[in-house]
């Protein structure tokens, strides 16, 4: 179905040009699903744009083709781009909420598609998406075509997003990230409909992602991307159970186990080459433990910890958790008011019966000097509410909630200055948390300078160490937050917490968008700096793996409410309550026996 031979892509950027993808071929056969994995910048999402026609003007293409079904895009015209890829092949891009318009009902732009390509009337075309939405799973479709992006949840608007690119009736769906920012219940949904589509509609699925557990449970085939280059690709369980090259071994490392929980986890030390002077043969060579003076790889396992490595004791943060906490919450709740209600009349008096939820809902929980306490649960449960009221980014109902040993409830915001440097936040989505109009310098010097931590003359040097601590290269400071990927983005998210020193960080889904040999460097690097600065962390976050390995606590919640806390070993190993056990079924895992999914064959031979 679609085959991309010898392809070369390079980008014209002030600084250079730079060669995103270097000779890539691939396959993927009609019917099957091939994933594309590799670390950020590595050139995943280059070849879905290339692949839609997509590509920017900056772009070039020195080399190469891209047949599908026979036909080479890169030679086609505009026009037939576009109606190739409207009617034949879909997107799923990586964040619904910057890709889906806020001022359009759903229903509408679902059916978009359907009435440029297809002849639909508006009014026919709602219609239809209305059972597209049903078809994707989606519980009272017409009310949610009604509806506006905002008013539904990550997943909702995941599933919608589906709907729109199967609108026409595509037969090759390139899905970016898709299940990047959903929680594990949600991501497993979301794979169960794709697996379903997949084998009713007999669709061709170009599957990027870094979640190597997601890759196991859906793809036929994987292709190992680093520096623009394929580095190894086949079947999948030969390449994430037999990894032949080092960088795929070294992903497959990278990943935390839920039940063998280690000191530190295996991160590929470095980073990516710069692409404006790539170097010559191997590009991993650089980073890679096996290379001689040859360049040549020795037959050698990756480099695992040591037994002696194994956490097999409670943490220092733990054993310290008699400790006075450096935050305590005591009957915290929160409640919103959703829409203006239903107009009523009680005698002559007219009232609004007013949907009222609380995602915060009467809780008590402590954080020690040091510890990590992780909380988990599925979207709309509560954590980041509760995490944002904690920091008095928004105001409780009720409840006390001291930091430091200060009680910082019911003071005013002026009041709080001391707290706003102890206490940080780093936010899910660095899209809307980082100055589009500011380079990541003036983001990183600004509450250096806001808190005077430094000299003025000071700063720079300050923000080229941020950058190291995060594994930036010091030459993005000049850079803006458009220029850079979204896990390059959350990383400047992180160096930004921890510019003031903090004594206290939420840490709201930071590693969500995060590869995992990146995702392993930044955990180490949080454990690291809990261990050297005694900071505490309220890590809230969909990846069970990752809270397994880094939280001395884990918390559920459930519905505004913690449902279940206590050690994290003793949760993973044997939780309690129902919902931390669906929680748990749900994790995808590298390990273990595979997946049951249907196969390329079967799904070829149902027709659409």
């Amino acid at each position: 179905m679609l085959i991309i031979d010898d392809l070369t892509v390079r980008y014209r950027t002030a600084g250079g040009e730079i060669e995103a993808l270097s000779s890539v071929s691939l396959q993927a056969r009609r019917g099957s699903t091939l994933a594309l994995v590799g670390e950020s910048g590595s050139g995943k999402s280059t070849i879905a744009l290339a692949a839609m026609g997509l590509l920017p003007a900056e772009a070039s293409v020195p080399s190469g083709r891209i047949l599908f079904d026979g036909a080479d895009i890169l030679t086609m015209g505009a026009e037939a781009r576009r109606q190739l890829r409207g009617s034949r092949i879909g997107l799923v891009f990586q964040d619904p909420f910057s890709v889906l318009n806020p001022s359009l009902r759903i229903g509408d732009q679902v059916g978009e598609g359907l009435v440029h390509h297809r002849g639909f009337t508006p009014e026919a075309a709602f219609e239809r998406a209305i059972a597209l939405l049903d078809e994707v799973g989606i519980v009272n479709p017409e009310a949610v075509a009604k509806a506006y992006p905002h008013e539904l949840s990550g997943g909702m608007r995941q599933r919608a997003l589906i709907a729109g690119a199967l609108a026409s009736e595509p037969e090759l769906l390139i899905l970016d990230e898709p299940t990047t920012a959903l929680d594990v219940t949600i991501e497993a949904q979301i794979l169960d409909l794709l697996e379903d589509l997949r084998a009713r509609r007999g669709l061709t699925m170009l599957f990027i992602s870094h979640n190597l557990g997601v890759v196991r449970r859906i793809a036929d085939e994987v292709a190992v991307l680093y520096a623009g280059q394929i580095v190894e690709q086949g079947a999948t369980e030969d390449v994430l159970q037999r990894p032949a090259h080092p960088y795929s071994k070294g992903l497959l490392a990278a990943i935390p186990r839920i039940g063998r929980k280690t000191a530190r986890l295996a991160a590929i030390p470095g980073r990516l080459p710069d692409l404006r002077q790539p170097p010559t043969g191997c590009r991993f060579a650089p980073r890679c433990p096996f290379a001689t003076s040859a360049e040549t790889l020795r037959e050698t396992p990756w480099p695992v910890q040591a037994d002696a490595d194994v956490v097999k004791s409670p943490s220092p943060a733990t054993q310290a958790a008699t400790a006075e906490p450096v935050v305590a919450v005591e009957h915290l709740t929160k409640s919103f008011v959703l829409g203006r209600g239903t107009l009523r009349f009680e005698g002559w008096r007219p009232v609004r019966d007013a949907t009222r939820i609380r995602p915060v809902d009467d809780i008590s929980l402590t954080i020690a000097p040091g510890e990590v306490v992780g909380l988990v649960g599925e979207s709309g449960s509560g954590k980041t509410t509760l995490g944002r009221t904690i920091l008095r980014l928004v105001e409780a109902d009720s409840g006390v909630i001291r930091i430091g040993g200060e009680t910082v409830s019911g003071k005013p915001q002026s009041a709080l200055k001391v707290m706003r440097r102890t206490a940080q936040i780093v936010f899910q989505n660095p899209d809307s948390s980082l100055n589009p109009r500011k380079t990541i310098r003036e983001l990183l010097g600004r509450p250096i300078a806001r808190f005077s931590l430094a000299p003025a003359g000071e700063i720079p040097r300050r923000v080229d160490e941020l950058l190291d601590l995060v594994r930036l290269p010091v030459h993005y400071a000049d850079r803006y937050p458009h220029q850079m990927s979204g896990g390059e983005k959350q990383r400047v998210g992180i160096a930004r917490a921890l510019a003031t020193q903090p004594r206290f960080i939420v840490c709201d889904e930071p590693v969500s968008a995060l590869d995992v040999s990146v995702q392993a460097a930044i955990v180490n690097l949080l454990a690291d700096l809990k261990d050297r600065l005694g900071v505490a962390y309220l890590f809230i976050s969909h990846d069970i793996s990752v809270v397994a390995h880094l939280a001395d606590r884990v918390a559920v919640m459930h519905h505004g409410k913690i449902v279940e806390v206590g050690q994290a070993d003793a949760i993973m190993s044997a939780p309690s309550h129902p919902y931390t056990i669906r929680l748990l079924s749900a994790v995808p895992r590298v390990d273990g026996p595979p997946h049951v999914q249907p196969k390329a064959g079967r799904a070829a031979a149902v027709p659409a």
